[in-house]
């Protein structure tokens, strides 16, 4: 009877979305390997594996969909399907449709075992999910790590590349020390509550009943965690090599998709389960994000390598969506969450011209490689220019809009001074993108490449009409996305 009861408190509905990205999963594996093999029915298996994976992500998308305004469900406690996690849904299922549409012609120049790479990108993707969902320590830790596993070997798929398999080393290494601190911040943290679900943390930290010690020890660790996935400057070092040494579709998916998964569990964590600690922990991410924001830009700066310039940008972008959590409001939440959504477009897009700019597979484009654009590629160098601007946060573009409601959020919290450093970091930041527009438009390509057109790839021309599209109409209509995109947080 007991079992039973059991059972019937297991609403799958409430991780509807990632049940059926693991069935697609399983299916991509299945169909790579009974289609294994030289024909030409075998090869029409293998080229199908894209469009499977295209075709889970948009079912996903459709039971997050059906999920939308209906009351939240809980899993046993442990995960929910709030707006909250449904919002979170939207933005990783949208950026890992933009990285396997930038993968289609890319991926398997790369690596021979693509079925691999698809199921791993929705492997991925389920964990990226699971964070947004998660409403207890342990789910949030599984989620963290089916993500994280996943993406070392991404990372690490271009094995013909020394700097890849570097970057994946450095990544698991550096990945594994990051879990190590969350493991022990979530041990001390229910050491001080002595539960793991965020309700029953939050009543019994609100009312003073946690061992002061090892709450704030704990949740010291867990930021630091933290930190680490989400590239916080003084955790930021893998950053650089990682980005520039994956392939770059993945960077593109990893640069969107990691950061929305990392900061959802993080605003959730805070914001819902301790509340009551927000004195102690906003001043810890206030130093964090004033370090990240200054840091991030500066070294961005000085970077010739595209691909490292955004990974400081990343950076950088990740200090402005922490400044929005300092207060540990809900409105932070949403300003959090809605330049997420923006960020993923415009940024992804960015890495998807790099991709076009790189001469061969796994090259690094550099700034030079830039040059004349305008010339040789009209359009890419228009949509490029698009997401610089976007990302330096001018108006009417989609970024500009996400760093007003972040902004707007410290302000409204106290944290005024906060979003002043902001403003200044944004600057600074200008002068980089802007350096690439104007490389693009007013600079003379090099007598090598004065003839030389990028190529671009059907599914490819997609995915950058797709991030182009949203980089401009969030934009233009801003309020109409952000009462799309609000947490709208429920048990």
């Amino acid at each position: 009877m007991n079992d039973a009861m059991v059972m019937l408190n297991l609403n799958m509905q409430a991780i509807l979305p990632q049940t059926v990205l693991i069935l697609f999963a399983l299916l991509i594996m299945m169909v790579d390997a009974f289609g294994s093999g030289a024909t030409e029915e075998h090869a029409g298996a293998k080229g199908a594996l894209p469009w499977i994976a295209i075709v889970g992500i948009l079912s996903a998308g459709a039971a997050t969909a059906w999920a939308w305004g209906k009351t939240p469900v809980s899993f046993q406690g442990q995960a929910i399907n709030d707006h909250f996690a449904l919002s979170i849904n939207l933005v990783v299922l949208l950026a890992a449709l933009l990285a396997v549409l930038f993968s289609t012609s890319y991926i398997q120049k790369v690596n021979r075992q693509i079925g691999e790479y698809y199921a791993l990108i929705l492997l991925c993707t389920v964990g990226m999910m699971l964070m947004g969902a998660a409403t207890d320590l342990i789910v949030l830790f599984v989620a963290l790590e089916i993500f994280s596993l996943a993406l070392y070997i991404l990372t690490g798929l271009h094995r013909a590349n020394p700097r890849s398999t570097e970057a994946a080393m450095k990544y698991f290494l550096l990945g594994a020390f990051a879990s190590a601190f969350f493991v022990y911040g979530a041990a001390l943290l229910y050491g001080a509550t002595g539960a793991t679900q965020y309700d029953a943390i939050a009543f019994i930290v609100s009312n003073g009943q946690a061992d002061p010690y090892l709450l704030y020890a704990g949740i010291g660790l867990l930021i630091v965690g933290f930190g680490f996935k989400v590239s916080l400057v003084p955790f930021h070092m893998w950053t650089p090599d990682v980005y520039q040494g994956a392939p770059t579709p993945v960077t593109a998916f990893m640069s969107a998709g990691t950061k929305a998964a990392a900061f959802a569990g993080l605003a959730r964590l805070l914001v819902l389960a301790l509340p009551a600690a927000q004195p102690q922990w906003g001043w810890i991410l206030a130093i964090f994000a004033t370090l990240t924001m200054i840091l991030g830009n500066l070294a961005a700066v000085r970077q010739q390598s595209l691909k490292r310039m955004l990974a400081y940008s990343t950076i950088a972008h990740a200090g402005y969506i922490l400044a929005a959590l300092v207060p540990g409001t809900v409105e932070g939440a949403d300003a959090a969450l809605f330049y997420l959504f923006t960020y993923a477009f415009m940024n992804m897009g960015a890495f998807a011209i790099i991709m076009t700019l790189e001469e061969k597979v796994g090259e690094d484009a550099l700034q030079e490689n830039a040059r004349g654009l305008n010339q040789r590629a009209p359009l890419l160098a228009f949509l490029m220019a698009v997401f610089m601007f976007s990302l330096s946060g001018m108006p009417p573009l989609a970024g500009f809009f996400g760093k007003f409601f972040v902004f707007r959020a410290a302000v409204n919290g106290g944290w005024a001074w906060l979003a002043v450093v902001g403003m200044i970091t944004s600057a600074i930041a200008a002068y980089y993108y802007l350096r690439v527009v104007v490389a693009m438009y007013f600079e003379k390509p090099s007598a090598e490449r004065e003839a030389t057109v990028p190529h671009t790839w059907p599914a490819l021309q997609i995915g950058l009409a797709i991030a182009a599209a949203f980089t401009i109409v969030v934009g233009i209509l801003p309020s109409f996305w952000a009462g799309i995109m609000q947490s709208g947080f429920g048990w």
